[in-house]
């Protein structure tokens, strides 16, 4: 499938190199709700990936990343410089077993941005894992008439830490029940019915505790997205959460530089052309095949540029969760991720929806 996609996507090099921005233009059906450039998005940002004894150069920005292991599961991440008041952190675990990781806390420590992870096997218990994730922390108004960029970092009440809306619009967050949130960024207008992606990630340091993405609609009026979380035992939890949008720009915040960043939503099988977008080829470039039940092999034609990240969120009304079996790893211009994988709480392989975002520095 790969060898007959990269025959099907030659005739489209034309979209690469000096192009890409123009890529990032088109097909905004929407005019921008904001002027020029007010302000440089991300304030600060970072990411990481640790192999599970050493942060990976081609996974990790700013260099000088470290990661700590405080016990059994338990990580400190350091992001060199990258102190801010706010932001949101997502973490993927990276594991061929059912794990998942999830957010203890984090925040400015001194000058750099610290983030306290755990991993969790099946059942709940602390387990060592290798893992990606990555922060930011935006600010200012509307800072850039490309795509679409918010997040939230939200209580479990529903009462926003902190929260970023591209379009300069204020984010809300309503508790509709345990363990579910309705989430709104008004203002980030696409033509729907869906469009872009979505990373979530659950924030909690006492309780095992996994987010994602139940159900999003997008519109002219901006994007609706309902977010369920859950316990080591598959029941709703109510819990801090984090949760970013983007369309047509990184999982960041930044565009142009990044000019190497995609998306894609596997419902399953793939989404609309909308939610299935590549920064130097265009919308409906990127691929998936099945690697067997519950593994989903994700190709990003043209998007290998390290140090570069992949995060990875479940998608559904279930309790399934999803992550990577084994790091990406980079075959020519392409990123490849081999595989997503995903399971039932009870650590059974399952196909089940998940959106994955490829994001580079350059």
């Amino acid at each position: 499938m790969i060898s007959e996609e990269l025959t099907r996507l030659a005739a489209r090099r034309w979209w690469a190199g000096g192009a890409a921005l123009a890529v990032l233009a088109a097909g905004l059906a929407v005019a921008s709700p904001g002027g020029p450039a007010q302000a440089a998005v991300p304030d600060r940002y970072g990411f990481v990936l640790w192999n599970g004894s050493a942060p990976v150069a081609s996974g990790t920005s700013p260099a000088a990343t470290t990661v700590t292991v405080l016990s059994v599961g338990r990580y400190a991440v350091i992001f060199p410089g990258q102190a801010a008041a706010g932001g949101v952190v997502h973490v993927t675990a990276v594991n061929p077993a059912p794990h998942w990781c999830q957010v203890d806390s984090f925040g400015p420590s001194g000058s750099d941005e610290k983030a306290l992870i755990s991993c969790y096997r099946v059942g709940g218990a602390l387990d060592a894992s290798a893992f990606s994730a990555v922060f930011s922390s935006s600010s200012g108004g509307p800072a850039s008439s490309i795509g679409r960029f918010g997040y939230v970092d939200s209580q479990p009440s529903g009462a926003l830490v902190s929260q970023y809306n591209s379009a300069g619009a204020g984010n809300t967050v309503s508790h509709t029940a345990v363990g579910q949130w309705l989430v709104k960024f008004p203002g980030l207008a696409t033509p729907g019915p869906v469009d872009g992606s979505l990373q979530s990630t659950a924030v909690n340091p006492q309780t095992p505790a996994r987010c994602k993405v139940a159900a999003w609609s997008s519109s002219l009026s901006g994007q609706t997205v309902k977010v369920s979380c859950f316990n080591a035992g598959g029941a709703p939890l109510d819990t801090q959460f984090t949760l970013t949008y983007q369309y047509q720009r990184s999982l960041y915040g930044a565009v142009a530089p990044p000019k190497y960043f995609g998306y894609l939503w596997n419902t399953p099988p793939l989404g609309p052309p909308s939610t299935d977008f590549n920064s130097q080829v265009g919308p409906g470039a990127n691929t998936i095949s099945s690697g067997g039940v519950g593994l989903s092999l994700v190709q990003f034609p043209m998007l290998a540029a390290p140090p570069d990240n992949v995060e990875v969120t479940a998608a559904g009304s279930g309790s399934e969760f999803c992550g990577l079996s084994g790091v990406w790893f980079h075959s020519g211009a392409d990123v490849i991720v081999r595989n997503v994988n995903c399971f039932t709480n009870a650590g059974a392989a399952v196909n089940t929806g998940f959106l994955i975002s490829a994001n580079s520095r350059n």
